[in-house]
């Protein structure tokens, strides 16, 4: 194995492990877990259940996403015309539409359950939830897309 190879392998085993990609993949495995629960509960019992850990989670989600990416971008960049950048791009704008719409959708969850203490179904804008449940789906193709594009184009060769 090459010096500059040993290098690249040590650097982004370190970055596997850093506290903030644990943190954010976990509360993206919870948010999309918990997201899917909801999807699959409302379309065939009409509930919600865990509505609010969902929505609580995707704040912090929101703040780690964003400082995840600012690294990120500032060791990756500039954009380059290769299939990996390019997901990974689509990923990033689809991940701020869904975690935009989500804070705008936990917004409305906040008036209702927080401030006005109602206790029945939150009446969420169809348009917002619309993209929101969208956007959820895209973000897992496209962020599956480019982790796999990214361990294909860094597979060793034969």
């Amino acid at each position: 194995m090459s010096q500059a190879s040993s290098a690249l392998e040590r650097s982004r085993s370190d970055r596997l492990r850093s506290p903030l990609l644990l943190a954010l993949s976990v509360l993206l495995a919870l948010e999309t877990v918990g997201g899917l629960v909801l999807f699959a509960a409302f379309l065939t019992m009409g509930r919600r259940p865990g509505e609010a850990l969902h929505t609580l989670a995707g704040v912090p989600l929101a703040a780690l996403y964003a400082l995840y990416q600012w690294r990120h971008w500032r060791r990756v960049r500039p954009l380059r015309a290769r299939l990996d950048y390019v997901l990974g791009l689509v990923a990033a704008l689809v991940m701020g539409l869904t975690l935009l719409t989500g804070l705008g959708l936990g917004a409305w969850w906040w008036q209702a359950r927080v401030t006005a203490r109602s206790g029945g179904e939150v009446a969420y804008p169809p348009l917002l939830s619309a993209l929101h449940n969208i956007g959820s789906m895209l973000v897992m193709a496209f962020v599956g897309a480019h982790l796999g594009a990214v361990l294909m184009r860094d597979r060793p060769r034969p």
